[in-house]
């Protein structure tokens, strides 16, 4: 593997042939990296337990990141994946304390002034559970060389996901007291699409791995993957309805449309994120096809499964 994180593909040219070998070496490849993945992530789990206690938080997360992370990076190494992993699974630790552990606004306030003080260089308070893993991926994106330049965006958009996450609480919080007039409508609810924090996932990987050229294209790139963080958003909806009904979660379906709405949104998302990426395929070609690969990914792994355990 080279020494910036990205895997070498010479070996490619050894396959005999083409066709369906080569389409399964290609595939090899990728999983053999999110087993290597898959490693790391378990070691945070078990270096953090008290953040990963859930029983929803187990190996399928893990291995279900790995996987989804491999092949939308494909041609990233095991640890060129490390920070966009990591990420991933602190959001994962992010999420179960504000939408199932929380029991009042205060709480989540709280939550937000901790990940802040962390986010701005202070240590994580003693017995913090939430944000020493978080200062870990701090100092290790820190040696980016990238990171100077885009710590404020990086900032930016994980103070959406706080923000965000607080939102979809009092709409969660709403909706279970049967006020529906405090709840959002489908336009409000994709415009609060920063609580599943992808966008912020893939601006720190982008920024771990400081290629010129998608750190010269950086901006339009966070354009679209806002907007593929929508699609992920109502993908990940359409996946979980009935766990989220027994959750007490939002879900798009409980507002106003219903699946075949959810489904014609995707579409209409799907295909302006396409005419988004259409120019950059030529001068970001890494970025293009990573966020084409994390869409195409997710469109056929929620017609399955989804990213949690069984609690």
């Amino acid at each position: 593997m080279s020494g910036d994180g990205r895997g070498a593909d010479e070996d490619m040219a050894t396959v005999p042939g083409g066709g369906p070998m080569r389409d399964a070496f290609g595939a090899g490849t990728v999983m053999a990296q999110a087993v290597r993945a898959a490693r790391d992530l378990v070691a945070c789990v078990e270096a953090h337990p008290a953040l990963f206690s859930s029983d929803a938080l187990d190996a399928t997360t893990c291995n279900a990141l790995a996987c989804a992370n491999a092949f939308a990076a494909a041609g990233v190494d095991a640890p060129g994946m490390r920070i966009l992993n990591r990420t991933a699974l602190w959001l994962f630790g992010l999420d179960w304390r504000v939408d199932h552990k929380a029991a009042a606004r205060e709480e989540i306030e709280d939550i937000n002034r901790r990940v802040l003080a962390v986010l701005d260089g202070a240590d994580p308070a003693p017995g913090d559970e939430l944000t020493p893993f978080l200062a870990e991926i701090r100092d290790e994106l820190a040696a980016s060389p990238a990171f100077p330049a885009l710590r404020a965006a990086w900032r930016e958009d994980l103070v959406r996901v706080l923000e965000a996450g607080l939102r979809e609480w009092e709409w969660k919080t709403a909706a279970a007291s049967g006020d529906r007039d405090r709840l959002p409508s489908l336009d409000g609810y994709l415009a609060n699409a920063d609580n599943i924090g992808s966008a912020w996932v893939n601006l720190s990987h982008w920024i771990a791995l400081a290629d010129p050229a998608t750190i010269a294209n950086l901006e339009p790139l966070r354009e679209v993957s806002r907007e593929v963080q929508k699609a992920l958003r109502l993908l990940n909806d359409l996946a979980t309805y009935e766990r989220d009904l027994a959750w007490g979660d939002l879900n798009a379906i409980m507002l106003d449309t219903d699946r075949a709405g959810v489904s014609a949104r995707i579409d209409e998302i799907i295909r302006y994120c396409r005419r988004l990426l259409g120019p950059l395929r030529d001068p970001c070609p890494d970025g293009t096809a990573y966020l084409e690969r994390q869409l195409g990914f997710n469109i056929a792994f929620y017609g399955v499964s989804d990213y949690w355990g069984s609690p």
